[in-house]
């Protein structure tokens, strides 16, 4: 699967960390590392638009299974708070949901990071996550979020942050706020109208723009409308437009039940927009009608937002997922729509052009999947058949810049159990 349009069969030929044609490969006189796969479907690495690192530690919480997102979120600040969230967590929960996202295929992950907690340094809380990635082996955006911080003192901490892990990991300016290896990504994103703002929306678009980053939020789920219409008199869209936050460089996560008004207003903005069924499906808040979003010609990314409400950092499950329940929305999406969405979907609200397709250029992310097993027997479509047949598959094979990290379906670059005991001993320790 060279991207959503594109299927076709043959070799996929690797040349340090991008893809190249055979005939672009200089011979060297060192030997190819030439990898079996025959009965497989290789396809580009996953990317996952919208998680929350965090949340890994904190899933499955007595009182955050089917209850009012007000609710849901007043549990969840208390779990943060009575573990003493710190960079030490912060980073334990990083490398738990990174080796699951690498084991279920995703090689880029953008967290969005709301919960910075008085007196803890927000660099060494980002620096935890940053670091996680490099032990692993995977690319990550890192959000610096806010919900109900200072606006300055947010706008302040993007700064040192971005002094802290970009600019010294920069040739050149910024860039998309990417370093030079692609591999640590920095953006900002205020958790939505419900929590934050016009100043704090204010102050981090004008850091963003100073440095040029990205910019992300969150709109529509149940508590943003609900307090949009009390605090404002608005719907969060309305008020996103407003505030200046409806622009091709920000990307905006949940949008469920939006109305055509608004489709239009985020079509015409330029804007993108991230799907996150595992979270809003089950937990009963609402869907985000897929197929009017892809008619108006917005690029539609998928995310799994985080364990506190998810469990799971599985993309291609909610890709399942949301195809499923497309039709209870509008028009049903296809398999590979949703592959696509999962892919160069959520690249492009990253707005890394070189990663979710495997066309010469292409950043060497991928994953092998085999398709040989009784799983997919008398499966017609292959590629259709990644999303209908086997719930639950997980890539044989991953690669992230042309580097193994995932080899057999086990985990090469780390130990994920260690990481899975690491994290259970520091919460025991640390909650009552």
């Amino acid at each position: 699967m060279v991207d959503g349009q594109t299927v076709t069969t043959g070799d996929v030929v690797i040349d340090s960390a991008t893809i190249s044609k055979a005939d672009d490969v200089a011979v060297t006189g060192v030997a190819a590392d030439v990898v079996d796969v025959t009965g497989c479907i290789v396809t580009p690495g996953l990317v996952n638009a919208h998680h929350h690192f965090l949340q890994s530690a904190f899933r499955t919480l007595p009182g955050t299974r089917f209850v009012p997102m007000a609710q849901w979120l007043t549990t969840m600040a208390g779990a943060y708070a009575a573990a003493h969230t710190d960079p030490e967590l912060t980073g334990l929960a990083a490398s738990v949901g990174l080796a699951e996202s690498l084991l279920n295929g995703v090689t880029t992950v953008a967290d969005h990071h709301l919960t910075w907690p008085a007196g803890v340094d927000p660099v060494a809380m980002a620096t935890a996550t940053a670091q996680a990635g490099r032990t692993l082996g995977a690319r990550v955006a890192f959000v610096r979020g806010t919900a109900r911080d200072d606006p300055q003192a947010a706008a302040d901490s993007v700064s040192a942050i971005v002094e802290a892990l970009l600019l010294d990991n920069r040739s050149g300016d910024v860039g998309a706020g990417v370093t030079d290896d692609g591999m640590l990504q920095i953006a900002v994103g205020p958790s939505g109208v419900h929590a934050d703002g016009p100043e704090t929306f204010a102050a981090l678009a004008k850091v963003a723009a100073e440095y040029g980053l990205r910019r992300r939020t969150q709109a529509n789920e149940q508590v943003d409308v609900e307090i949009a219409a009390q605090r404002y008199g608005r719907r969060p869209i309305e008020l996103l437009d407003e505030w200046g936050w409806l622009a091709p460089d920000v990307t905006i996560a949940h949008l469920c039940e939006v109305t055509d008004d608004e489709i239009a207003l985020i079509a015409d903005s330029g804007a993108t927009a991230t799907h996150a069924p595992g979270c809003d499906v089950p937990m009963g808040w609402g869907v985000a009608p897929v197929a009017r979003l892809l008619g108006r010609g917005i690029s539609v990314g998928l995310g799994t937002s985080g364990g506190g409400s998810n469990d799971a950092g599985h993309l291609l499950a909610d890709a399942r997922l949301a195809m499923q329940v497309s039709g209870l929305v509008g028009e049903p999406v296809s398999a590979t729509a949703l592959l696509a969405m999962a892919t160069a979907g959520s690249a492009a609200g990253l707005g890394r052009s070189e990663l979710g397709h495997l066309r010469v250029g292409a950043a060497a992310d991928l994953c092998v999947w085999d398709v040989s097993d009784v799983h997919d027997a008398g499966v017609a479509d292959p590629v259709a058949g990644l999303l209908w047949a086997s719930p639950g598959r997980r890539p044989r094979d991953v690669m992230v810049a042309g580097r193994w990290v995932v080899r057999d379906g086990r985990l090469v670059t780390a130990d994920s159990r260690e990481f899975a005991a690491r994290l259970r001993a520091a919460l025991a320790a640390r909650v009552d």
